[in-house]
């Protein structure tokens, strides 16, 4: 196998390919991947996202509508917990374009955001200066972006892992559960063939006292009762989608919904997952489980 190796979108991409990609094939990787940072970042100055955030208006993009018809049934499922307009709160508590880290006062999200969000296939467009964050599951959708490009030219086996949201056509490839306040750790392994693989944990983008970047809208706050995810389905926008909405009520019910399989971890320790998830995991009372073992019930 073949790996690509670079940054982009402030992680660390690796792109295994049963052979060396052609140039022009990088390129048009390296041109999907800017031109999806320049509509959606907010932590560029250039981007669409910062200057509706200014001035109110539009963000011409063909993901428009996929994001934000899921972003409709992902707020509805959670009541609310999950919103697009997200990003005041995150910057409020520091997560912000500067990279401040400097936590001021919270602030929720407005609940009603599909009154101040409109969108077609191309277009979202907003009433006034609102800040969006597709954070929920852009990423998994610019993994897909990126797997459709490869997919078209690249024969064999393919692995697209953007930071950790990965998604495998052909070959099947071992993923493991890494343990959210342990990385030298996995809480259990998953075969992966011709699907995504995505997960959330509150030890990524973490700062000061107990906060990070997984936030409730209704409160602008950090969640407190989950620590990780991981979510299984065809596509890594609907994999990422469903592992932020795990660390909410009515994430499970989502995922039944969209058939997406999962696991989830407490900040306890406890683990639950979905009834068909194909992971194995190292279940508490077996003898080789060791300092893995954590106490797993399905839901």
């Amino acid at each position: 196998m073949a790996l690509w190796r670079f940054d982009a979108i402030g992680t660390r991409w690796e792109i295994e390919t049963s052979h060396e990609l052609a140039a022009d094939t990088r390129a048009a990787v390296t041109a999907e991947i800017e031109r999806f940072d320049r509509e959606w970042s907010r932590f560029r100055v250039d981007s669409a996202v910062t200057r509706v955030a200014r001035l109110g208006g539009s963000v011409r993009s063909a993901d428009a509508a996929a994001m934000l018809d899921a972003y409709r049934e992902l707020s509805a499922a959670t009541g609310g917990a999950v919103n697009p307009l997200v990003g005041a709160s995150l910057s409020a508590l520091g997560y912000d374009a500067s990279y401040s880290m400097t936590a001021g006062e919270p602030v929720p999200a407005p609940p009603a955001w599909t009154e101040l969000l409109a969108w077609a296939d191309d277009e979202a467009t907003a009433s006034g200066p609102v800040l969006l964050d597709v954070g929920a599951l852009g990423k998994g959708r610019l993994v897909d972006l990126v797997m459709a490009i490869l997919s078209e030219g690249v024969p064999g086996d393919l692995v697209v892992d953007a930071g950790g949201d990965i998604r495998v056509r052909g070959g099947a490839v071992r993923v493991g559960l890494e343990h959210p306040y342990d990385p030298a750790r996995a809480i259990g392994v998953v075969s992966l063939q011709d699907a995504a693989l995505c997960a959330s944990a509150v030890n990524r983008r973490s700062w000061g006292d107990g906060l990070h970047h997984v936030i409730d809208a209704r409160t602008g706050l950090p969640v407190r009762t989950w620590a990780a995810t991981w979510a299984i389905a065809g596509d890594a926008m609907r994999a990422d989608a469903v592992a932020t909405a795990l660390f909410f009520d009515g994430g499970p019910e989502l995922a039944a919904m969209w058939g997406v399989e999962w696991v989830r971890m407490t900040t306890d320790g406890r683990v639950e997952r979905s009834p068909g998830c194909p992971a194995e995991l190292f279940l508490a009372g077996r003898p080789d489980a060791g300092s893995h073992a954590a106490p797993v019930t399905e839901k």
